[in-house]
């Protein structure tokens, strides 16, 4: 049997969810396989905390686990004596004592499958025959912005040591979850299935407010009085922008369309560069006496823009 999920993760029973996904989290990248070449102890770490993850990373599960009706395995737990001498513990209608009048299909389906069949008298096991699925495993899979937007494949480690490759959507969202069926831990019934939810890193260049990117973009002094045509980055790949005669700093330009997609995976937000005034890396002479005899000329007050 797996140690228990708290010691393992090392939380406190009373621990928030946020407090349980940081602590996975932190020991995941620590123990990660691919941080850890050829480091069995790790591996076997990495699958621990994995699967000390699945039980408390999910809610029901976790209700479960602390009620005693699952184990640190995931697996169901049954109590109570339901052995007995004569007959068997069931009646002739074919269910446990005490339980008259319980559909134990409906309490029973989901787990043990179809396997409640009444009828039948005696001993001849009318409740026999449990089939269990199995247990549904879940993983984090963190990905770049550029991903997330174009799609792709890539390779996830489970806690059991076995790898799958995922199939990321175009315009995949952040905390997605994508549903992988069968790839779950093996059952008597058949395999559960895996859930993989999609983080998208931060960006060195794109800053996230909710659907919508903002990125700053550098412009030259002629640039901003006169205009021009300047090339910009996207997560889509460079585009050319026009920047408007007279452009002041911190002004925005919109890109529409090229930001994140919405939470369920759909339309897009919009990109918008903030304008960045720059000089050159160094100022000459004719550019000092131009804007000594402009300030003399024609003063004017900078305004807090934004």
């Amino acid at each position: 049997m797996a140690r228990d999920p708290y010691l393992e993760l090392g939380v406190t029973r009373s621990a928030s969810a946020d407090e349980i996904r940081k602590a996975f989290r932190r020991l995941a990248k620590q123990y990660h396989p691919d941080t850890n070449p050829g480091d069995k102890a790790s591996e076997e770490r990495f699958k621990r905390v994995s699967a000390a993850f699945d039980v408390l990373g999910d809610v029901e599960k976790r209700k479960k686990f602390d009620a005693g009706e699952i184990d640190a395995d995931g697996r169901e737990t049954f109590r109570g004596g339901w052995g007995g001498g004569g007959g068997g513990p069931f009646r002739q209608a074919g269910r446990p004592e005490g339980f008259e009048g319980v559909d134990l299909n409906d309490i029973l389906g989901d787990f043990l499958g179809r396997s409640a069949r009444g009828g039948g008298g005696g001993g001849g096991g009318a409740f026999g025959g449990f089939t269990q699925r199995g247990a549904d495993v879940r993983a984090r899979l963190e990905i770049d912005l550029e991903e997330a937007i174009a799609g792709g494949k890539k390779r996830i480690a489970f806690s059991d040591g076995r790898t799958v490759d995922v199939t990321i959507p175009a315009c995949a969202a952040d905390s997605q979850t994508l549903r992988l069926k069968g790839q779950g831990s093996p059952g008597r019934s058949g395999p559960g299935d895996a859930f993989i939810e999609i983080a998208i890193r931060p960006h060195p260049i794109f800053k996230r407010e909710g659907d919508d990117l903002v990125m700053d973009l550098p412009i030259t002094v002629y640039d901003a009085v006169l205009g021009g045509k300047i090339e910009a980055p996207t997560p889509d790949g460079p585009v050319t922008l026009t920047v408007p005669r007279g452009s002041n700093a911190g002004a925005r330009l919109r890109l529409k369309g090229r930001g994140l997609p919405d939470a369920g995976g759909g339309e897009r937000g919009d990109l918008f560069a903030r304008l960045v005034i720059t000089l050159p890396e160094t100022v000459d002479a004719s550019l000092e006496a131009f804007a000594e005899g402009w300030r003399v000329a024609r003063p004017y007050k900078a305004r807090r823009r934004g």
